[in-house]
C-alpha cells in the first residue's frame, strides 16, 4: 500500500477506536436505544436520498438492517449503559470474527483450516481472560450483552456475503435507514417516552457532537474511506488494519476516560487480537462455483463481507 493509503487506514481504525469514546460520553446524554436510532437516523439522512435505489433484494437490506443495526448496535450501546467499559467493549467486540467464522461454516460451508480453527480458540480464550477480568471488577451483564453484540455482527457478515452488493456505499446507506423506526420503538417500549424526550430537551452541543462523530465521521467517513481502500488493495492488505481498532479504543479510553487496564485485560487484549487475526487472515477453504467470496476471509473484522468486497459494520 502507498504510504499515504496506509495513513488513512490507520485514521481509520482510530476513528473507529475512538468511537467507543464518544459512545460512552453519548451514553451520559441519551438512553441507549435512543442514542443508536439517532446515529443511523443521521447516517442515513439526507444520504439515502442521494444513493439512488437499493443494488440489492431488499430481503438482504432488512436482514442487514436488524442483525447489524437493530440487534448489534442495540446490544452494544445497553451493554456499555450497563456497565462494560469502551475500552474494554472495543476489544471484546472483535469476537465477532470467532462467530463469522463459525456461522460461515454452517451457512457457507467454509471449511475452516487448522490455522483458522487455531486463532478460533486462541480468541475464545482471549474471550474467557476479558470475562475473569470484567467479573473481578464489575457486573458480567454488561459483558455478556457485548458478547451477545458480537454474535449479532456475525450474524450481519454473513448475510452480508449473501447478498454480495456491488456498491458497498450505496448498500451501508440503505442498511442504516432500517434500524431507525425499530431503534425509536424499542426505545419508547423500554425507555419510556419521558426519558426519551427529556433527553433531547436538554440536547447540548456536547450530545451534537456526539451524534455527528457517530454517524458522520465513525460510519460515513470511516466506511466510505474503508471502502476506498479495499476498491484499490486485496481486503488481506487492508483487513490487519482493523486489529487495531481495539489498541486504539482502549488506549483512547485509559486517556480520555480514565479507564485503567490491568494485566489480566493486557492479556485478554494480546489472545483476542492474535485470535483473531489468525481467524480473520487464514483462508477458507470453500469450493466456489460462483466466484461469490472467493479469496474473501468470512471471519474479517469490520471488514469484508461481499465479492466487491464490503464492510459490514
Amino acid at each position: 500500500m502507498r504510504p499515504v493509503h496506509t495513513a488513512l487506514a490507520v485514521v481509520v481504525a482510530a476513528v473507529w477506536g475512538f468511537n467507543f469514546v464518544v459512545i460512552e460520553i453519548g451514553l451520559g446524554h441519551f438512553p441507549p436505544l435512543l442514542l443508536s436510532a439517532l446515529r443511523f437516523l443521521v447516517a442515513a439522512l439526507p444520504a439515502v436520498f442521494l444513493v439512488g435505489r437499493p443494488k440489492v433484494a431488499w430481503k438482504w437490506i432488512l436482514g442487514v438492517g436488524a442483525a447489524l443495526g437493530v440487534a448489534k448496535f442495540g446490544l452494544l450501546f445497553t451493554g456499555m449503559a450497563a456497565g462494560m467499559p469502551a475500552g474494554l467493549s472495543s476489544l471484546v467486540l472483535q469476537v465477532q470474527a470467532v462467530f463469522t467464522a463459525a456461522l460461515a461454516g454452517l451457512v457457507l460451508r467454509e471449511r475452516p483450516g487448522r490455522v483458522r480453527l487455531l486463532g478460533m480458540a486462541v480468541a475464545l480464550a482471549g474471550i474467557a481472560v476479558a470475562a475473569v477480568d470484567r467479573g473481578l471488577s464489575g457486573s458480567g451483564l454488561g459483558f455478556s450483552l457485548v458478547v451477545a453484540a458480537a454474535a449479532c455482527w456475525g450474524v450481519s457478515n454473513v448475510l452480508t456475503r449473501k447478498a454480495a452488493p456491488a456498491d458497498a456505499m450505496n448498500f451501508m446507506i440503505w442498511v442504516c435507514a432500517v434500524p431507525v423506526l425499530p431503534l425509536i420503538a424499542l426505545s419508547l417500549l423500554i425507555e419510556g417516552p419521558e426519558r426519551d424526550l427529556a433527553a433531547l430537551r436538554s440536547l447540548d452541543w456536547s450530545g451534537v457532537g456526539v451524534i455527528v462523530y457517530v454517524a458522520w465521521v465513525s460510519t460515513v467517513f470511516g466506511f466510505g474511506a474503508w471502502s476506498y481502500l479495499l476498491r484499490r488493495y486485496p481486503a488481506s492488505s487492508v483487513a490487519p488494519f482493523s486489529l487495531l481498532v481495539p489498541v486504539f479504543g482502549m488506549s483512547s479510553a485509559a486517556l480520555v476516560l480514565g479507564e485503567g487496564i490491568s494485566g489480566t485485560r493486557w492479556l485478554a487484549a494480546v489472545l483476542l487480537v492474535g485470535g483473531v487475526g489468525l481467524t480473520s487472515l487464514a483462508p477458507a477453504r470453500r469450493p466456489n462455483r460462483t466466484g461469490v467470496g472467493s479469496g474473501v476471509s468470512a471471519g474479517s473484522p469490520p471488514v469484508v463481507a461481499a465479492a466487491s468486497p464490503a464492510r459490514s459494520g
